[in-house]
């Protein structure tokens, strides 16, 4: 039965009711099928009022549903949320068991995470600017450092030489049966040749004793009462008058670039730089010029200006310690490392023949100061003919031996490669002849500093497959 008729039925029903209250009598007999006009108008209306209630009811029912799946969601979030509340409070927890500093470096990191984006994009554009300007930047900085750092001279040629008036002051030189020579070289340390010229050649690798000799050697020219111990009082008081100006030399070379309060003993071998020469150029005035040049580049680029001055100052120390044995960057180490010096002077001495990697700025401006001073024209000189004549007799003297294939110098000469013939010569045996031509060079050549003898046996084995 539609919701039409049901209706109905209700409405006449509901109309039988209502004729027996008011007890007219009539039959209602058939009413069901002559419903007046009016009532099925009414149920009409009550139904559509009825389907539009449902559709309501649809509707209702469907956002309600809607409204529980939101209510989900929004459950969901609160518990998201008060996760994130629990986290926060954890932190906040955890923060207020810090310290100052600490709190300080958390923040920073979170902030360094959100912002380095940022700073990478910055980073890069940084670099691309200073790759665009950075050569054109360290040649103002190089040009303006070595300008800073020329110096009033040039650089000087010389040679520890006498020239004698005469043959009778030869004679007097020479002494009966060569006495006063004898004692001269014994006091001095240093070798005497006279030539056809009268010429006296003072030879000595020490620039000290040379000079000693010379000095010495005019006094006596002058003073003419030539013996013995005249010789022997004369050089001591020459020794103690070169002592005396090695003193004042180093103190002035000090106070030149800024350079207080050192040991008095350091002070007295930089005083020996004005004795020491570099293939010509004198070193009290590479030092000078070299410590100028490298303070103004540190002063460039931010470097400890006090730490490149003392490494500057000190890096050829080495050079002029004749008591040790070894290389003037080691000497110079373990002279530094005596006296106490910081750390990072050391490195600077150590460094400034790149015979180990540069560890700090401060250690290649050392360098570049170094390479500036004496690279520069006119600086350094040496005859070609010497220097060619110097590394044929160091590798002819190591090439005399038998076992020997091949030797070469390297490094004008501190440096001798030798290639063995390894059907002669063992492997312990390949000892035994190094020091062998160690020796022999310390006889025979003629070289300033320390030399390197390498020994290199080589064997080979080989073999041919056959042909296919």
């Amino acid at each position: 039965m539609g919701l039409f008729d049901s209706l109905l039925t209700k409405i006449i029903d509901k109309e039988e009711e209502e004729g027996k209250a008011k007890g007219k009598g009539k039959k209602t007999t058939g009413k069901k099928e002559k419903v007046s006009s009016e009532g099925k108008l009414l149920a009409k209306e009550l139904a559509l009022k009825i389907a539009e209630l449902e559709r309501k009811d649809g509707a209702l029912t469907e956002r309600e549903k809607l409204l529980k799946d939101k209510e989900e969601d929004l459950t969901k979030v609160k518990g998201e949320i008060e996760e994130i509340r629990k986290k926060e409070i954890a932190k906040l927890e955890k923060i207020s068991a810090l310290t100052k500093q600490e709190a300080r470096e958390l923040i920073l990191t979170a902030t360094e995470k959100r912002i380095a984006e940022d700073i990478a994009r910055k980073i890069k554009e940084a670099e691309e600017e200073v790759k665009a300007h950075a050569d054109e930047k360290a040649k103002e900085i190089l040009i303006e450092a070595i300008r800073h750092g020329v110096t009033d001279w040039v650089a000087e040629y010389t040679v520890s030489s006498v020239h004698l008036p005469d043959e009778e002051m030869k004679g007097r030189i020479i002494g009966r049966e060569g006495r006063n020579i004898r004692t001269f070289e014994r006091a001095t340390g240093v070798e005497i040749e006279i030539d056809e010229t009268n010429d006296i050649r003072l030879s000595s690798f020490d620039p000290v004793r040379r000079e000693i000799a010379r000095r010495s050697i005019e006094k006596l020219i002058k003073d003419r009462r030539i013996q013995p111990s005249r010789i022997e009082e004369i050089i001591e008081k020459t020794k103690q008058e070169v002592e005396k100006i090695m003193l004042e030399e180093g103190e002035k070379l000090c106070h030149a670039v800024q350079v207080y309060r050192l040991h008095p003993d350091l002070i007295k071998l930089l005083g020996r730089y004005k004795f020491r020469f570099s293939y010509g150029q004198n070193m009290i005035v590479h030092t000078l010029e070299e410590t100028k040049i490298g303070v103004q580049l540190a002063s460039e680029l931010g470097a400890n200006v006090n730490v490149v001055r003392l490494g500057c100052l000190l890096h050829d120390v080495g050079k002029v310690v004749t008591e040790e044995e070894g290389t003037h960057v080691q000497l110079g180490v373990d002279l530094a490392r005596k006296y106490r010096l910081p750390e990072e002077v050391v490195t600077c001495i150590a460094e400034h023949h790149e015979d180990k990697p540069f560890s700090s700025l401060e250690s290649r401006i050392v360098w570049v100061a170094d390479a500036a001073s004496g690279s520069r024209p006119g600086a350094r000189y040496e005859p070609h003919e010497e220097y060619v004549e110097r590394m044929s007799q160091i590798e002819q003297i190591a090439s005399e031996f038998p076992e020997v294939e091949e030797a070469f110098a390297y490094q004008a000469g501190r440096d001798v490669r030798v290639l063995v013939k390894p059907e002669k010569v063992s492997d312990d045996e390949l000892v035994v002849l190094a020091s062998k031509i160690t020796k022999t060079l310390e006889e025979k050549a003629s070289y300033a500093g320390q030399i390197k003898v390498t020994c290199i046996r080589e064997t080979r084995a080989s073999e041919v497959t056959k042909a296919k």
